[in-house]
């Protein structure tokens, strides 16, 4: 348990020593990262660069000591930040996800005015006054009552007005059930 303890603060220690840049921020901190800094940070504040040694003198030091000519200063290209491939990649999977979005809302639009319809088509046989006649559960044809009519209406009416977006439902009045001939 020791020995995990151990290696673990290491590795927690010496994160820094795995960093390629090493510079001074503009509050005064040591920043450590694996990317360029910002541009605004001036080349004198930059520490350490990749591929370069690490400075074995310490800063008080280095400003005593005679400067030493750099015989060609190579410039340090200082990346964008963006990979091309990488944002060509996530954009390709943006186009994607957005078709695919687009597909489903197309896909409910579609079975949203298929109910629509069907249900407009319901609601006028129920308005029509005809009757209507419906299997039960023994397989038997029997007729709608008023009740039963005036429930479905309701029932098709809430459709109606949830897929179609129509104006509020009206009320039905009852059809006198003797005063009417069978089909």
């Amino acid at each position: 348990m020791r020995y995990l303890a151990v290696v673990l603060v290491s590795a927690l220690a010496c994160g820094s020593a795995f960093a390629q840049w090493q510079w001074i921020d503009a509050s005064g901190r040591k920043v450590y990262s694996d990317t360029a800094p910002p541009r605004s940070i001036p080349d004198k504040s930059i520490l350490k660069r990749p591929g370069a040694p690490s400075p074995l003198v310490s800063q008080e030091s280095a400003t005593q000591a005679e400067p030493v000519p750099a015989a060609n200063p190579v410039p340090v290209a200082q990346p964008s930040g963006v990979d091309p491939k990488l944002e060509a990649k996530r954009k390709e999977a943006e186009k994607e996800e957005a078709a695919k979005r687009q597909a489903e809302t197309d896909k409910r639009n579609q079975a949203r005015l298929e109910n629509c319809e069907r249900a407009k088509r319901s609601l006028a046989t129920l308005k029509s006054g005809i009757r209507i006649r419906t299997t039960n559960a023994k397989g038997e044809s029997v007729y709608i009552d008023d009740a039963a009519r005036a429930v479905e209406t309701k029932r098709i009416e809430s459709i109606v007005q949830s897929d179609c977006g129509l104006a509020p439902v009206r009320p039905v009045a009852p059809v006198q059930s003797g005063s009417r001939s069978v089909p």
